[in-house]
């Protein structure tokens, strides 16, 4: 897919909601070489979504073997609202905690007294964490409305046919 459709899908303002979400479901292959989908809270950046783990998260074996995901952020209400995406990752080890990683859990329903515990038990727990950097190839937006499923998609031509 080339980068001026990637941008130009990802500008959409459907798009652009979805991307802010703070939770999405990354599929990646593990060691075993079975699929593993996992949710994952992530931060867009303009350009990438980062996602962050702790540094010895099994994922990351795995990740740093094979680094082609997929990625799917959707709403759950109907009809579901979809952006898929796939690409390849790259991992960065950060001291501390990166900023995505509490920026990401910005839009939680929080009061401030439990923003500040949350975020003071996470620097207490995380010494350093890993950036898991995802920078997509390929995106798809189904909103149901204008955009389906492909194979939606094709039922639809053949009956019209």
């Amino acid at each position: 897919m080339q980068q001026s459709t990637i941008d130009e899908i990802l500008n959409r303002p459907l798009s652009q909601e979805l991307l802010v979400r703070d939770l999405a479901r990354l599929a990646y292959t593990a060691s075993d070489g079975t699929p593993r989908a996992i949710p994952i809270g992530i931060h867009w950046n303009g350009e990438e979504i980062v996602m962050c783990t702790p540094t010895n998260a099994p994922k990351l074996h795995s990740l740093r073997r094979n680094p082609t995901v997929a990625l799917t952020i959707d709403t759950e209400s109907h009809p579901p609202k979809i952006l898929l995406l796939r690409g390849t990752v790259e991992l960065d080890h950060v001291d501390g905690i990166p900023d995505e990683y509490l920026q990401w859990s910005g839009t939680y329903e929080m009061t401030p007294e439990q923003r500040a515990e949350w975020e003071e038990n996470v620097k207490s727990l995380y010494d350093s964490m890993v950036r898991i950097v995802m920078t997509p190839t390929w995106v798809k937006l189904i909103d149901f409305e204008e955009t389906l499923p492909t194979a939606v998609e094709e039922l639809i031509r053949r009956q019209s046919a």
